[in-house]
C-alpha cells in the first residue's frame, strides 16, 4: 500500500469514527426513544449485580489519572528503547487526545437533554472505557510487529471487561462505552496517518524479499479472524436484541425486558471492543510496514 493511499484510509476511519461518535448521541441521548431503550438497559444492570460488582469494581479501580500517565510513559519509554522517537510522539497525540477529546465532549460538547425522568448529566463517551482502550492501542503502536496481535486481543479483551464492568457497576450506559472504543479508534487511525508523512530511507527488509517459511495461519490471521468473528457475533446478538428492546420500550417496564435491554447492551460492548482493535492492528500494520523496522 503507497503512503497516499494508507494515509486516506487512516483519516477515513478517523473520519467514520468520529461521525460514529456523533450518531450514538444523537440517537440514544438525544431522543426519546433512544433514552427509553438506554434507561431499560440501565435498570437491567440491576440484576446479579451483587455477584458481578465484586470484579467489576477491581477491573474499574485500577484507572485512574495516574494509571493512565504510568502507561504513557512505559509506552513511551519502549519506543525510545527501540529508538523509535516517532513512536513516542505518537503514542503521546493518542492517548492525550483519546482522554481529552473524551472529556471535552462529555461536559462541553455533548448535552444530555431531560426527556425522561431522572436523566442526569450526559455521560457519553465513558472515560474509564477510553482509558482501557487507548493505554492498549498505545502498547499496540510500540510493541515489535510479533507481539501486536497478542497486545491487540488482549486489548479487546481488556476494553470489553472495562466498558461491562461500568454497565454493571451502572455507572454508564452502553452507547457510552461503545462510543469511547470509537474515540480511541479515531485517534488511533490519526495516529497511524500520520506515520505515512515520515520518510525514512530504504532499508534492508524494503529491498529484500522476506521468504516466509512458516506453514498453516500465521498468529497475525487468527488474531484477525477471531477479533472479527467475535465482534460480528457479538454484534448480530446485539443488534436482535436492540431491535427487540426497541419495539417494547415504550411499554411498562418489566424484568424480562429490562435484562433483554442488558444483554443487549454488554454484547454491543463486546462487538465494539473486538472491531475496534480488529481495525487497529490492520492500521497499524498497513501503515508500519511502510517503515522498513515497522
Amino acid at each position: 500500500m503507497s503512503r497516499r493511499r494508507a494515509a486516506l484510509v487512516a483519516w477515513s476511519v478517523a473520519a467514520v469514527s468520529a461521525v460514529g461518535v456523533w450518531l450514538l448521541w444523537r440517537v440514544f441521548v438525544d431522543t426519546v426513544a433512544g433514552q427509553q431503550v438506554e434507561r431499560l438497559a440501565f435498570d437491567g444492570a440491576r440484576f446479579g449485580q451483587t455477584h458481578l460488582w465484586s470484579t467489576a469494581h477491581g477491573v474499574l479501580d485500577v484507572v485512574s489519572t495516574w494509571f493512565i500517565a504510568a502507561a504513557l510513559a512505559v509506552s513511551v519509554v519502549v519506543a525510545l528503547v527501540r529508538r523509535r522517537w516517532e513512536l513516542a510522539v505518537q503514542v503521546a497525540v493518542l492517548v492525550i487526545g483519546a482522554n481529552g477529546t473524551t472529556r471535552l465532549l462529555k461536559l462541553v460538547v455533548l448535552q444530555r437533554p431531560h426527556l425522561q425522568p431522572g436523566t442526569g448529566d450526559n455521560t457519553l463517551p465513558s472515560g474509564h472505557t477510553t482509558a482501557a482502550a487507548s493505554v492498549s492501542a498505545a502498547l499496540l503502536f510500540v510493541v515489535p510487529p510479533r507481539a501486536r496481535p497478542w497486545v491487540a486481543g488482549l486489548g479487546g479483551a481488556y476494553t470489553a471487561a472495562t466498558g461491562v464492568s461500568t454497565l454493571i457497576g451502572r455507572w454508564h450506559r452502553p452507547s457510552d462505552a461503545v462510543a469511547a472504543t470509537l474515540v480511541v479508534l479515531a485517534w488511533t487511525a490519526v495516529a497511524c496517518a500520520l506515520s505515512t508523512y515520515r520518510r525514512s530511507a530504504p532499508t534492508v527488509t524494503d529491498q529484500v524479499p522476506v521468504v516466509r517459511t512458516e506453514r498453516g495461519p500465521s498468529t497475525y490471521s487468527v488474531v484477525l479472524g477471531v477479533l472479527l468473528a467475535g465482534g460480528v457475533a457479538a454484534g448480530a446478538v446485539g443488534a436482535l436484541l436492540l431491535v427487540r428492546t426497541w419495539s417494547v420500550r415504550a411499554a411498562t417496564a418489566t424484568r424480562a425486558a429490562e435484562v433483554l435491554a442488558y444483554a443487549g447492551g454488554v454484547s454491543a460492548v463486546i462487538a465494539a471492543s473486538a472491531l475496534t482493535f480488529d481495525a487497529m492492528l490492520v492500521l497499524r500494520r498497513a501503515t508500519g510496514s511502510l517503515d522498513g523496522r515497522s
